[in-house]
């Protein structure tokens, strides 16, 4: 889950005013008849900035931007322990410097549910956003493409298509009620949403059921609406409803309090590329050429039986990560349908390649996502293809090996980078196969619930 909930502040032009010719006595001025936002009270909130030149609209969001990095979330716990978490010290989760040896929910009784939804600021309304509505889902697109993330120098944005949201949000279980979207009343304009989607998870011993809250997004010219937890508050009731009141979710800030957190490993599969758009930097003392060469891959794939996973191998998918996943100590929990949801390919989106050994038995699987980003004020490259990595199973195949056949393939077929998370033992192949470690940290969260901090490698789960 995305981490403003402290937002940028907007600013509006100052209002000019008139006064009389020379030697005359100064009139007060009138207020413009035209401004009928005047009378009526607070401006719409996009109508002033769309009104500015093109050029200073840029301007704005660039300063918007940079003010939003300086006053939000902190980003390390040195950080963490001088920060004032005004919403999230009012929530049912661990404290910041709080020691946990204990397993079980913060709030043990059932909660008072509230029944109508929370106050939003004049002049917008809820909604429940239609994903199967394709105008809306286009909307939903939109808004996140626009305004859910940026690195920090704000040269990339994730790109989301609606064949995407409609795999991270629409697995088995799922509710519609839980795509939670605010709307402007004058024009009905999607400015805010969050989701959340049912899950499964076994943390230690204990297996609860609850949902992943994802896509927490605000409309950049809104940030000062403290708009985000609100939104929290309102899928948190939404969710309350049904019967559930465990939630995880993750951050690349720190938020009372993590669970654990994972670091971005990176493999550069078009290193030129990579370079140009500042995603990696020339190390000193090397030159293009030789960084091209350190990164070459083989042309070929090594593995006997490797091939992408069909309908009727989810079964066996399914065996394959129930037994890999039980010696971990936070991992999902997947029936056949969940399965056969997250892991059969899908163009563009989801790709899980198998292993099929004597007798058509599975013995290996290795799966990962398509997410692009665009590129923004570039001259040559408009977007950013990358593959992150899922879950990665052997049983027969060296696990250094599958994972350098998957970067092949990944390169084979124009991805620009493989992304992986220093979860479960994905350790044993980074360094060997020439990932390097990225700057940015996720972190993972859970929702009333606490149980003792779980390192990486202890980690069977990823988050997308």
């Amino acid at each position: 889950m995305p981490e403003n909930t402290q937002m940028a502040e907007d600013k509006s032009p100052e209002k000019s005013s008139e006064s009389g010719d020379a030697g005359k006595k100064k009139k007060k001025p009138k207020k413009d008849k035209g401004q009928t936002w005047v009378k009526e009270g607070p401006p719409d909130p996009f109508k002033v900035l769309d009104a500015l030149p093109e050029q200073k609209q840029q301007e704005i969001q660039r300063a918007l931007h940079l003010f939003s990095l300086s006053q939000g979330a902190p980003k390390s716990l040195k950080e963490a322990n001088r920060h004032r978490f005004r919403f999230w010290n009012s929530q049912p989760v661990t404290k910041i410097g709080e020691e946990v040896m204990s397993h079980g929910p913060i709030q043990s009784e059932k909660p008072k549910i509230r029944q109508e939804c929370y106050s939003l600021p004049e002049g917008f309304c809820w909604d429940t956003v239609d994903l199967e509505n394709p105008e809306q889902l286009e909307e939903l697109c939109m808004l996140l493409n626009e305004n859910y993330t940026e690195e920090d120098d704000n040269t990339l944005r994730f790109h989301y298509t609606p064949e995407f949201l409609l795999w991270a949000l629409c697995p088995p279980g799922w509710q519609p009620e839980w795509y939670c979207g605010v709307r402007v009343d004058s024009n009905k304009k999607l400015v805010g949403f969050i989701s959340a989607v049912p899950s499964t998870v076994k943390i230690y011993d204990i297996e609860k059921k609850m949902v992943e809250v994802n896509f927490l997004c605000v409309h950049k010219k809104l940030r000062s609406k403290r708009m985000a937890p609100v939104l929290i508050r309102e899928i948190t009731r939404r969710v309350l409803q049904q019967g559930l009141y465990q939630a995880i979710y993750s951050a690349n800030v720190v938020l009372p309090t993590p669970v654990t957190s994972c670091r971005y490993w990176h493999r550069s599969l078009n290193p030129r590329k990579l370079i140009e758009l500042n995603f990696s930097t020339l190390p000193r003392h090397m030159t293009l050429k030789r960084v091209l060469k350190l990164n070459q891959l083989p042309e070929m794939t090594k593995t006997a039986g490797l091939r992408l996973m069909t309908l009727a191998d989810v079964p066996k998918v399914q065996d394959l990560l129930r037994q890999y996943l039980k010696d971990f100590q936070l991992l999902p929990i997947l029936n056949k349908e969940e399965t056969q949801h997250w892991f059969l390919p899908r163009d563009g989106i989801i790709d899980t390649y198998v292993v099929e050994g004597f007798g058509g038995v599975l013995t290996d699987m290795v799966s990962f996502y398509t997410l692009s980003s665009t590129v923004l004020n570039h001259l040559t490259y408009r977007s950013l293809k990358a593959a992150y990595a899922l879950y990665t199973v052997t049983t027969a195949t060296p696990l250094q090996q599958l994972m350098e056949d998957v970067l092949v393939i990944a390169k084979a077929r124009g991805f620009d980078v493989f992304t992986a998370l220093d979860v479960m033992r994905n350790k044993a192949f980074l360094e060997p196969l020439k990932f390097t470690q990225g700057d940015n940290t996720m972190h993972y969260y859970l929702y009333n619930w606490t149980c003792p901090n779980i390192t990486p490698d202890k980690v069977g789960m990823v988050l997308k």
